[in-house]
């Protein structure tokens, strides 16, 4: 079995990373280790086997949606510390 040829440092290019000679050297020793792993577990047959996403089953559970009236706009306005044109003034985060 061989490993996939892939080289660290161009994976490190296109993570923008800079990589030390020894770095490097470092991360492509685990780099091929890690790709043997995968291409073993390739070698896999899981043909009988479900695909899933989490171990147990996830079920959403929502609660039923149900529409209520909204709050009045004139006590809204009159807690708010400015309002203007029946709107909420609120400062300016973005520029």
């Amino acid at each position: 079995m061989s490993s996939p040829n892939l080289d660290v440092r161009d994976v490190a290019r296109l993570a923008r990373i800079e990589l030390t000679d020894e770095e490097a050297t470092k991360f492509q020793a685990q780099l091929s280790r890690v790709l043997e792993y995968v291409e073993q577990l390739g070698a896999l047959d899981v043909s009988q086997v479900e695909p899933t996403a989490h171990a147990n089953p996830v079920f959403n559970v929502f609660r039923e949606d149900v529409a209520h009236p909204g709050l009045d706009r004139k006590v809204v306005l009159a807690n708010a510390p400015h309002s203007a044109n029946n709107l909420v003034v609120v400062t300016k985060v973005i520029e």
